[in-house]
């Protein structure tokens, strides 16, 4: 990623001009007449996508995006945002918007990421906020026309960028004909768990990076564009096996089973065991965690994101931990250990998988 901040050099360290910054700048200019002029964008970088995001203000209250038509969906962005606020979800109020350029003016929620925030001390306290937050959006009423469907297809497009570029890209392991069977066994187990459980709204990346604490006391969401209709759990499983931050997994099920019987007493699910509501939630969890160690792969192979490299092995910690807890799960467990993480354990960006996420001085 470049810093928008600093201009690029090209070969002969001539400065490169960032075009669409330019074109930003003047747009922010046009929609901002009480501002101080002329108009300074300051990068906050950008995100898993080709958004980018830049403040203008001093105390800020919009920010302004660059959101590239060719790769972002921003009508979709505009209509999710109304969509979840009808929830009373507090999603980015929009000031201006251009679909055709790309451009935005939205809502500035501020630094106070769910991340960041987080402690063993208040990790109770938030991870509630943000699970009652949650079963607010699972209350969204369905839109075919608006909300895609988490199908059998998308789920195992999803999957096998695994296969690409995990496996062959960035471990240069190539998949003979028996593993593909395998695996394409494996998924079809996946993507039933994932379509045989309740749908709802899925916000697809419900985790640490994309809640923040509002000066209201209230959680915002970001980053929900890509919003599915789906598996129940998927969500729940993003927010509480975060690839960002782990938590001991006794605790994880306990919020996990909380979430359950909160679903239950709103209707959002039926009256499912325990046992049951797991499964859907641990399977669903391997599945996004699949996808995620491609994604992971892809965004530092081709996005040249190198920064999510090192997030592999706490991915991969899931993975296999769910994987060894399901009898129709452990032969894929003991191919992944036995073929993949030698290849994974030659690499720069691994650490021993087995502790990764663990806190200072907890046990594996």
């Amino acid at each position: 990623m470049t810093n928008p901040t600093t201009p690029e050099t090209a070969s002969d360290n001539r400065p490169i001009t960032d075009l669409r910054k330019l074109a930003l700048t003047n747009w922010v200019t046009q929609h901002t007449p009480k501002e101080q002029h002329p108009i300074v964008l300051h990068s906050l970088g950008s995100d898993a996508g080709f958004r980018r995001y830049f403040r203008f203000q001093q105390p800020s209250q919009w920010l302004a995006v660059d959101a590239p038509p060719a790769t972002e969906d921003s009508a979709q962005f505009l209509a999710i945002a109304e969509l979840i606020a009808r929830q009373d979800v507090r999603s980015p109020q929009i000031a201006a918007a251009d679909i055709t350029q790309g451009f935005l003016l939205v809502e500035d929620f501020g630094d106070r990421l769910f991340l960041r925030e987080l402690t063993p001390d208040n990790a109770d306290t938030l991870y509630r906020q943000a699970m009652d937050t949650l079963l607010q959006l699972h209350r969204t009423a369905d839109n075919h026309s608006l909300i895609p469907r988490y199908d059998r297809e998308l789920l195992r497009r999803e999957l096998g960028i695994f296969s690409e570029w995990f496996v062959q890209h960035l471990l240069g392991y190539s998949l003979n004909q028996s593993e593909r069977e395998r695996l394409d066994a494996l998924f079809v187990q996946l993507e039933d768990n994932a379509l045989n459980q309740p749908q709802g709204f899925v916000h697809r990346d419900y985790h640490s990076r994309n809640l923040l604490l509002l000066d209201d006391g209230t959680l915002g969401v970001i980053d929900f564009q890509g919003a599915l209709w789906g598996g129940i759990t998927y969500d729940l499983v993003s927010l509480l096996r975060d690839c960002y931050r782990r938590w001991p997994a006794e605790q994880v099920k306990r919020w996990a089973l909380d979430y359950r019987q909160q679903a239950i007493s709103k209707g959002i699910i039926p009256a499912v065991s325990e046992q049951e509501f797991l499964r859907w939630f641990d399977w669903l969890g391997l599945q996004r965690h699949i996808k995620v160690l491609g994604i992971f792969a892809r965004l530092s192979l081709r996005d040249n994101k190198q920064g999510y490299l090192q997030d592999l092995p706490l991915v991969i910690r899931y993975t296999l931990e769910v994987a060894e807890q399901y009898p129709e799960l452990q032969p894929f467990s003991d191919w992944f250990k036995q073929t993949l993480l030698p290849r994974a354990q030659q690499q720069a960006w691994y650490s021993d998988y087995r502790s990764a996420g663990n806190a200072t001085g907890e046990a594996p």
